[in-house]
């Protein structure tokens, strides 16, 4: 059952459309009085929102991190290109070959 709750939320957050919505809804969950277990019920009460907390932090990293991927794929394709595009611009990496010698 844990799998089929994280799975849906995985996938609801990652869809644009309703990524919002659940994210506005799991902060009015955490911050409402209304619970599935009261929070004035000690360690009980604080657990659904643990897990509420949990999915929604590890979610919204793992897509920032997606989507900082992404940026800096499509930022260095960027320089590439325009690099490319100057007429006599040498890159500054250099290539270093290594002839391997047994040590017998």
């Amino acid at each position: 059952m844990k799998d089929s709750i994280t799975g849906w939320y995985r996938n609801v957050i990652r869809n644009p459309k309703y990524r919002w919505w659940i994210i506005a809804g799991s902060l009015i969950y955490l911050i409402s009085p209304f619970d599935i277990s009261p929070d004035f019920i000690p360690i009980v009460g604080w657990i659904d929102d643990g897990l509420i907390a949990t999915l929604l932090v590890a979610e919204l990293s793992t897509w920032a991190l997606e989507r900082l991927k992404v940026k800096g794929r499509k930022a260095e394709e960027t320089v590439q290109t325009a690099d490319a595009a100057v007429p006599g611009y040498k890159s500054e990496t250099k290539t270093v070959d290594v002839n391997a010698v047994s040590a017998e």
